[in-house]
């Protein structure tokens, strides 16, 4: 019987430990702690009247004729829309590296930031990303990448590229102007049957009257080129359609004079009229989106458990906030997130990617809420880790990158395809 009883009990020790350890490794699908450095303005909590709202419409699955090659005729879906940047440079089409170089960011205190390296990366062989591109350290005026880029898009069922947009003649802190690339990316897009909408990024002096001039600036500008993206209303008007990012650094009220049917300067019911859609972060933001007269709402961050609105577990509740007051919400997913390389502190936020699992986790909880609209952060943010385009195994002298191993290179293009092809058969029920 003692005998009996020694087996029994290792054998729930070894139980015990098999629980233990897959508990851990299910650890990174989890949400953590937040992070108010990647939310200007705003002290991250723990979880806790429009003309016209934009209802679903199922004329957001599309077939496309495609005119690029016959070995790319497939399906790409406008109901998937990705973040893309064009801020990278480097010394053959620019005369240097631009964000590839991307600055150590400090910490905000300065006892924490003593324990960190600082400095600038030194491309090509130490850039600022945890993984490294296929491509190498490029530039977004390649007109080569360019067309790789519209490839892998399609290969992955994309049908809307949101690209990040600065007035002319600004730029975030780290890159240069890059407005001249816009019809660039436009004639590269269409080729592919490829839509382009536009994420307004914050600028010195961004408020409701110069978002007013950006509107009027980008729908003259390129309202008319063919790889435009218009989104069909319930009403059957095809409307541009806005990510505002960092929506919350302007009072609702302000952006009420722009987007409210009543306000000083509004845009609704004339050619400037469009589709607005406002970030959340913290929980009353949908509030403020509401009262400011957006037509929906997304949640950007990559890192599941970085703010409320990029928790997966409150999607729920965001999404029949959104259904009763005839707003659409747009979930943000993304395969991982990793900053260390830009913000060595900042460990503690990463998203292990677990070999594609988190993106499918991620994805399956978008599918749950039945949303109109999915987005993907991102196609090619490499400073946060966020992205989808191909990346390599890379050692050197210094650095050892992070890749998609055992897989192969073109993995997340491969997975958003399944998903998208998985997500539209889904929403045909939903519409029936």
């Amino acid at each position: 019987m003692a005998r009996l009883r020694r087996k029994a009990c290792i054998a729930l020790f070894l139980f015990t430990l098999f629980i233990f350890g897959t508990m851990m490794g299910l650890r990174t699908l989890k949400p953590t702690d937040g992070f108010s450095d990647l939310a200007p303005g705003l002290e991250l909590m723990p979880f806790g009247e429009q003309s016209e709202k934009r209802s679903i419409s199922s004329d957001v699955i599309s077939q496309p004729q495609g005119t690029a090659n016959a070995a790319d005729q497939t399906k790409v879906y406008y109901d998937l829309h990705v973040f893309y940047y064009m801020w990278y440079g480097n010394p053959k089409f620019d005369n240097n590296y631009i964000h590839w170089d991307h600055v150590m960011v400090p910490h905000w205190d300065p006892k924490i930031s003593a324990s960190y390296p600082k400095g600038r990366h030194s491309p090509p062989e130490d850039i600022g990303s945890s993984f490294y591109p296929e491509l190498g350290p490029y530039s977004s005026k390649d007109p080569e990448v360019l067309e790789e880029h519209m490839r892998q898009l399609r290969a992955a069922a994309i049908g809307v590229l949101v690209l990040s947009w600065y007035p002319l003649g600004t730029a975030d802190e780290n890159g240069e102007a890059v407005e001249n690339l816009v019809p660039l990316v436009l004639d590269a897009a269409h080729k592919y049957e490829i839509k382009v909408a536009f994420h307004i990024q914050p600028y010195k002096g961004r408020d409701d009257r110069t978002v007013h001039e950006n509107i009027k600036y980008i729908i003259d500008n390129f309202g008319s080129h063919a790889a435009f993206y218009r989104y069909k209303t319930s009403t059957g008007k095809s409307l541009p359609f806005f990510y505002i990012y960092d929506s919350y650094l302007t009072p609702p009220e302000s952006w009420a004079n722009l987007l409210t049917v009543t306000g000083a300067h509004s845009v609704r019911n004339t050619p400037y009229d469009a589709v607005f859609i406002g970030l959340l972060v913290e929980e009353g933001h949908k509030h403020d989106i509401l009262t400011a007269g957006y037509d929906g709402i997304y949640t950007y961050f990559a890192s599941n458990g970085f703010s409320f609105g990029s928790s997966h577990q409150n999607w729920k509740t965001i999404k029949s906030f959104c259904d009763t007051n005839n707003l659409m919400f747009v979930p943000s997913v993304g395969p991982g997130y990793i900053d260390t390389s830009i913000r060595p502190w900042n460990n503690h936020n990463t998203r292990n990617r677990v070999n594609g699992k988190y993106y499918e986790t991620a994805l399956q909880a978008a599918l749950t809420v039945r949303p109109e609209i999915v987005s993907i952060t991102s196609f090619n943010e490499w400073h946060e880790g966020t992205q989808i385009e191909k990346a390599v195994p890379k050692k050197t002298a210094t650095r050892l990158y992070l890749d998609y191993l055992p897989h192969q290179s073109d993995l997340y293009l491969v997975l958003t395809r399944k998903w998208a092809e998985h997500f539209n058969k889904e929403k045909e029920q939903w519409l029936m």
